[in-house]
């Protein structure tokens, strides 16, 4: 029997807010042998009881631009997500998480950037195996290779400032550093080892926003997200005696958003759905690990697409990098 300390830990690390105002951060891991990790999907595993993982991801989105002038249609976004997990107990993890929002517009008008809403989460791991039971301390190799899930929950508190203005003093929620008010995540992840050096992963989650009224007197409610995503980790390079191991990754992400509302009324050119790809590499080096991405939205039927600008779905591209180191 091999501790999880030894084998693999990883951060169920849900679904954050970022994008224009939405956004993905998931998965850290850990683990030399055992299940893979896609770079984005959240996986099955849970901490060590007694270890913490400190983790922080960079999302990178390069936006379509609708027109050719210099306006103020949004170029670029960095989300950045700093977190801390610790494992409570072997099948029981906790998570805090603080976002860093960047957001530039081509003419510079309505440019913003700083700390947004704090985030914390509880995740459940079990297994099944002749039955469904809560994740053991000690797992062999081949009781890694059974079916693995999570559930979990959460949300947002309302720390960032809802009320960022553009040079004029005007306020638009889509570009702010906060919801105004606490959202709830929840969401379950499966894990199934495929051999030796295949791994599947699949997950859907579910954030719930609550109107909030901003300075300017507009009460806002962001449409809910929903997401379901599938990936496949594969095992490319393994070298236990100098503790490197190294995985590529494919992952799809089907994301529906619902509409805003403002004023109680649904907002026009907000909501829809749309399928990402997200090809990457993970590598793993004794307790840390490192993943890498590029993410592309490869279809999409947005609500008045033509009108659609600055959000999900209408990226060229997104860079993702993520690192994570358990202690």
């Amino acid at each position: 029997m091999i501790p999880h300390r030894i084998l693999a830990a990883g951060a169920a690390l849900w679904p954050a807010l970022a994008g224009a105002h939405h956004g993905v951060a998931s998965l850290g891991a850990i683990g030399l042998e055992g299940p893979g990790a896609p770079i984005e999907t959240s996986s099955s595993q849970t901490l060590p009881e007694g270890s913490a993982l400190a983790y922080m991801k960079l999302d990178r989105a390069e936006y379509e631009r609708k027109t050719a002038a210099r306006d103020d249609e949004l170029e670029y976004a960095e989300f950045w997500l700093f977190g801390l997990g610790y494992g409570f107990t072997p099948y029981l993890s906790g998570y805090v998480f603080l976002p860093k929002h960047d957001k530039v517009v081509e003419d510079n008008s309505y440019n913003t950037a700083g700390f947004a809403d704090i985030s914390l989460m509880a995740v459940l791991g079990f297994k099944y195996d002749e039955g469904f039971r809560l994740v053991p301390e000690r797992e062999s190799l081949a009781d890694l290779e059974d079916w693995h899930f999570t559930v979990y929950g959460g949300g947002t508190l309302p720390t960032g400032d809802p009320n960022t203005r553009d040079a004029s003093g005007n306020i638009d929620p889509g570009m702010s550093l906060s919801f105004g008010e606490p959202s709830l995540t929840v969401g379950a992840t499966a894990t199934k080892a495929l051999g030796l050096r295949l791994t599947w992963v699949a997950e859907t989650s579910y954030i719930h926003f609550r109107p909030h009224t901003y300075a300017d007197g507009q009460r806002v409610q962001f449409g809910s997200e929903l997401r379901v995503n599938s990936a496949f980790s594969y095992r490319l390079l393994s070298f236990p005696e100098r503790r490197f191991r190294l995985d590529a990754n494919l992952e799809a992400q089907f994301l529906r958003l619902g509409r805003d509302e403002v004023d109680g009324e649904p907002e026009a050119a907000t909501g829809g759905d749309m399928l990402y790809a997200l090809p990457g590499v993970r590598a793993y080096a004794d307790a840390l690990s490192i993943g890498a991405g590029l993410k592309v939205p490869v279809w999409t039927a947005l609500n008045e697409e033509e009108r659609q600008q600055g959000g999900e779905g209408s990226e060229k591209y997104r860079v993702i990098v993520t690192f994570s180191a358990l202690f």
